[in-house]
């Protein structure tokens, strides 16, 4: 029996005209086909439109509710493939194969699935309603098929095994379960991509975690001994899925998305068979094209507390020592964000944690926690900042107050008079030598007489990367070149300079691990007569180079010429 399916129904008067007519307006309105208008308006049931498409079409019906289809089969034709053609594969006998479909005329639909598995096709007929249905229930929802396409485009870049279990720690108690976030990472591609990029950041030694949306990519970059590395590009779309992932991991508010936000993870991982545990301070800051993170990792087991392996030359670490070990005074460090200073200050407080001594710092925010060390969390929002807490130090009896960073006028006069009342102070500033941090100090408004007498040493420091010890040659430099950068035309003769080749060890970079250079200016009573005459920092500094203080390329010069990291690196950092 041939013709269109309309025609046929009343002609076997299985329906009325005017249910024709109001079965095509639908047709028209959402799509599809007649026989499954018919049934959605319930003029005609499932089996009743199987049937007599049977008939029209002169191919077997079937009913699919009760066919049962082996998963070796549906596997034979993708799911895109079987919605695109609404066709279902049934079943397999030698070289035919077995396909219900609601059209068994569109013969580019059997040529292209009898191209793609290599069967003849054997057509039967089912309703649009009935195939639909098979395919969902056979293949899984197509939210199901997406999720299954995010975790293959995820394992395309993460070899399996890599994306560790995280147990999430909460500052106030102990954290989800292992099993918990194990059963969670299998159900969620998202959890387990956040999870791998916290986990291969801490194996590859990464100090910070960008991950950066821009118009048609999504980055992630490591910043490994010092340097930004691209490590991957996540699929676009998981954009949003990652940040919110990443906020809900920090307790941030995941609907805010025009302002900045700070927060904190803690987690714990397996590393080498050890249960480690790990903090991440994570910065959200809105951007053109989305939501940038940046998580600043703090490893304690990368925290330096032996004063003599952060890279001090000798007659540098004995001045600072001393100045430490004062009873009262200021000690300043000072460098830009990323440059040590927090370890170098943690070295000093931890040489000084002593029972017979009361220690209280106030940080924003606190890094690392040191045992028997009483430390404060800046909290601007309710006015807990630098100066309130030192105003509260002074009450609560310290010999020593190490403040993270003196910001402005009201911060640097308290800390200032906290020194000149008999307690040491250690704080932090920003500048770009030592000489100028008592420029720095004048230009807040502090009198030139209480910095003269109350700063007694200006550490000014940078980090360099150290040259890979696997891989590490002699490099061949014209004396001249030396000369230019500082050393002696007698050391030009004889100095060696080394620089990395690139092995497995270092990734190919020619760096494995950091070191540092160090400026330490101690303040004598001849700098403190030209600090009282109001002198320039470029006197204050020559006069400090005559007494004997190593600059900061000097410092970086005699690191190059043993050998520890390469004149690159010492340009890169330090000026003449």
């Amino acid at each position: 029996m041939s013709g269109k399916l309309g025609e046929i129904l009343l002609k076997e008067n299985l329906i009325t005209p005017d249910q024709l007519k109001q079965a095509l307006e639908h047709q028209k309105a959402n799509g599809g086909r007649l026989g499954n208008s018919l049934v959605k308006l319930g003029f005609l049931n499932d089996d009743e439109v199987t049937a007599v498409l049977s008939r029209q079409y002169g191919v077997p019906s079937i009913n699919l509710a009760y066919f049962e289809v082996d998963p070796s089969i549906t596997k034979l034709i993708p799911m895109d493939t079987a919605t695109k053609y609404q066709v279902l594969p049934l079943s397999r006998v030698g070289a035919s194969l077995t396909l219900a479909m609601v059209d068994p005329t569109n013969v580019f639909a059997m040529d292209d699935i009898k191209f793609m598995t290599g069967f003849n096709i054997e057509p039967v007929v089912a309703s649009e309603a009935a195939i639909m249905d098979a395919i969902k229930k056979h293949y899984g929802s197509v939210e199901d098929q997406e999720r299954k396409k995010e975790l293959e485009e995820i394992v395309n870049f993460i070899d399996e095994g890599q994306a560790e279990s995280l147990e999430l720690q909460d500052a106030d108690s102990e954290g989800m379960s292992l099993e918990a976030l194990e059963k969670a990472s299998e159900e969620a591609p998202v959890i387990k991509l956040v999870n791998y990029i916290l986990t291969d950041a801490v194996k590859r030694g990464a100090s910070d975690i960008h991950m950066e949306p821009y118009e048609k990519e999504y980055r992630v970059r490591y910043r490994i001994d010092g340097m930004l590395q691209t490590i991957m590009n996540p699929p676009f779309k998981l954009r949003d899925a990652i940040i919110s992932r990443v906020k809900i991991m920090s307790k941030l508010d995941i609907s805010e998305k025009r302002l900045p936000q700070d927060g904190r993870i803690m987690i714990k991982m397996m590393k080498d068979g050890k249960k480690k545990q790990l903090d991440f301070r994570v910065s959200v800051l809105p951007t053109l094209h989305g939501e940038k993170i940046v998580m600043r990792l703090l490893d304690k087991e990368n925290l330096r507390l032996d004063m003599t392996k952060l890279g001090f030359e000798q007659v540098s670490l004995d001045k600072f020592t001393k100045a430490i070990f004062k009873p009262y005074g200021m000690v300043l460090v000072t460098g830009p964000t990323g440059s040590g200073k927090t370890n170098t200050l943690y070295s000093s407080i931890s040489q000084l944690n002593k029972p017979d001594t009361n220690i209280v710092t106030a940080e924003d925010p606190v890094e690392f926690q040191l045992h028997g060390i009483n430390q404060v969390q800046m909290k601007e929002q309710i006015g807990l900042n630098f100066a309130a807490a030192l105003r509260s130090f002074l009450r609560q009896d310290p010999n020593i107050i190490l403040v993270g960073e003196i910001r402005d006028f009201e911060t640097a006069e308290i800390a200032i008079k906290a020194a000149l009342t008999g307690h040491l102070v250690l704080s932090t500033l920003h500048t770009n030598d030592a000489p100028s941090t008592i420029s720095r100090l004048m230009n807040m408004g502090i009198e030139p007489f209480l910095v003269a007498t109350s700063v007694h040493m200006i550490v000014a420091q940078r980090l360099v990367r150290r040259v890979c010890a696997d891989c590490k040659t002699a490099e061949d430099i014209s004396p001249q070149l030396l000369i230019d950068a500082g050393f002696t035309i007698e050391e030009s003769k004889t100095v060696k300079v080394y620089k990395g080749t690139g092995c497995s060890t270092c990734g190919n970079k020619g760096y494995k691990g950091r070191c540092g250079l160090y400026e330490v200016l101690e303040i004598t009573d001849e700098l403190r007569e030209l600090i009282l005459v109001g002198a320039s920092a470029l006197e204050l500094r020559k006069k400090a180079i005559e007494q004997g203080m190593i600059t900061l390329r000097k410092s970086g010069l005699i690191k190059a010429s043993l050998g520890q990291t390469t004149l690159e690196e010492v340009f890169r950092e330090t000026v003449l």
